[in-house]
């Protein structure tokens, strides 16, 4: 590949099945970048598309070679295995990322660079006036809650894509190489000095969220065990807890007997007792096999992703493994 000179800023997009957004954010994009009088290349990541998303990015290209490049994945890793990959090939002094499906409007882009170019070296987008759906801002609000009392990871909007990286925090990441890598979350434990900025929010222009409430819940679920050990902490007071109740009220129990002569219901208390204690000791094996497995999979040095080729107009990278 050419060496060509590194540009000042890196536009990182992971797609997936986006054929229909790709030209509008494309030539919106460029629109954005060529007003600001600064390098720039936009690296698209292709997440194993099944559409017609690959042609197009492959005419991009083609049409702008040596500003657009393209890292095609040979099957589906995940959204943030997409940006980390895009990450690896990054050679802006800053790197923005952005969805692909046009909620985040590349306009925005500036608000993020005057931030970065303020010294602070990660930024991240806090979407007003959001598009969707008033459940799932609720359920947003509340997952932010409870991330920032558990991890102390003080992400406004984690849910926004579009975000501003300096070229340090983007090394940090790539080198990290974990198996569940949420990747704002862990360029903002790396920041020295974070910052965020309101953003405008549009409504999908076409298709569908390709996050499901299910797919939200293990997201958080995986940034909670990623970034705390609360969960297991909480689980062994809770654990003394409920042992120290089952203590307390077997002594009263025998106590009442023996000096009042009161007749307690032993086998409910004993019931009780036992559906709590079977409670925390299921959830506490949950958890601690949540956290097994996951020293299971870096122990397995398995790759995160298998990038297929990169294309930046003119030449082309043969199939190569992550790092």
């Amino acid at each position: 590949m050419k060496n060509h000179q590194s540009p000042e800023i890196s536009v990182v997009i992971p797609v997936f099945n986006e054929e229909d957004c790709l030209p509008k954010l494309f030539y919106r994009l460029l629109a954005v970048l060529e007003t600001l009088g600064r390098s720039y290349e936009v690296i698209f990541v292709d997440d194993g598309s099944t559409d017609d998303s690959l042609d197009l990015l492959e005419a991009f290209c083609e049409d702008y070679h040596g500003k657009v490049r393209l890292v095609e994945f040979n099957g589906n890793y995940g959204q943030f295995n997409a940006i980390c990959a895009g990450f690896e090939f990054a050679r802006g002094k800053i790197a923005v990322t952005l969805d692909a499906d046009l909620q985040n409007p590349p306009e925005e882009i500036p608000k993020l660079l005057e931030l970065m170019d303020r010294g602070h070296d990660y930024v991240g987008g806090i979407r007003s006036n959001r598009k969707d759906s008033w459940m799932r801002r609720w359920s947003s609000r509340l997952n932010n809650y409870i991330r920032e009392k558990i991890t102390n990871i003080r992400i406004t909007d984690q849910g926004c894509m579009l975000r501003a990286y300096s070229g340090s925090i983007i090394k940090a990441v790539v080198r990290s190489r974990e198996r569940s890598v949420f990747v704002s979350a862990l360029a903002y434990k790396f920041a020295s000095n974070p910052a965020e900025v309101e953003v405008a929010h549009e409504g999908r222009s076409s298709g569908k969220s390709r996050y499901n409430y299910f797919n939200l819940m293990e997201l958080n679920f995986d940034l909670i065990t990623g970034f705390s050990l609360w969960p297991l902490q909480t689980l062994t007071l809770l654990g003394f807890g409920v042992f120290c109740t089952g203590f307390i009220c077997l002594v009263a129990l025998f106590l009442s007997a023996f000096l009042f002569q009161i007749q307690i219901s032993s086998i409910g208390l004993f019931l009780l007792s036992l559906i709590l204690v079977i409670g925390v000791l299921c959830t506490g094996l949950g958890l601690i096999g949540e956290y097994v497995g996951r020293i299971y999979h870096e122990v397995l040095r398995r790759p995160n992703f298998l990038i297929k080729r990169v294309v930046d107009g003119e030449n082309e990278m043969p199939l190569r493994e992550a790092k």
